[in-house]
C-alpha cells in the first residue's frame, strides 16, 4: 500500500510560480512510476508530469519549459515545481504512484492550484 499527501497549492497570478510537493509513505526509490496529474472542472485528468524507471521524464506539451518534477528518494518526496503559470494551468493537482508496470494506481487527496489573470 501507498499513501500520497499532496501540499503547496494555493493562488497566485499569472506568471507566478507554485512548488508542489508530494509525500509518500513508502520508499518512492522502489516505484515504477511516480508523476503528477490534474484535472479542470468538467475535464477528464491528464497527465502533466512523471519519472518512470527506465523511460525517465515525461510532460505533457503544455506545461514544457515551465513545470520541472524531481524527488527525493531519501525523504520519500515527490516534487513539481511549476513556473510562468497560466490560468489554464487552473486545476486539482494529484501526486500518482505506480509499484510496477502493471501494478495499482495510487492517488493523493489532490492540492488546488489557481492562477488568476
Amino acid at each position: 500500500q501507498v499513501q500520497l499527501v499532496e501540499s503547496g497549492g494555493g493562488t497566485v497570478q499569472s506568471g507566478g510560480s507554485l512548488r508542489l510537493s508530494c509525500e509518500a509513505s513508502g520508499s518512492l526509490f522502489s516505484l515504477y512510476r511516480a508523476g503528477w496529474y490534474r484535472q479542470a472542472p468538467g475535464k477528464q485528468r491528464e497527465l502533466v508530469a512523471a519519472i518512470t524507471i527506465g523511460s525517465g521524464l515525461d510532460y505533457a506539451d503544455s506545461v514544457k519549459g515551465r513545470f520541472t518534477i524531481s524527488r527525493d528518494d531519501a525523504k520519500d518526496m515527490l516534487f513539481l515545481q511549476m513556473t510562468n503559470l497560466k490560468p489554464d494551468d487552473t486545476a486539482v493537482y494529484y501526486c500518482h504512484a505506480r509499484r510496477s508496470l502493471h501494478g495499482a494506481d495510487y492517488w493523493g487527496q489532490g492540492t488546488q492550484v489557481t492562477v488568476s489573470s
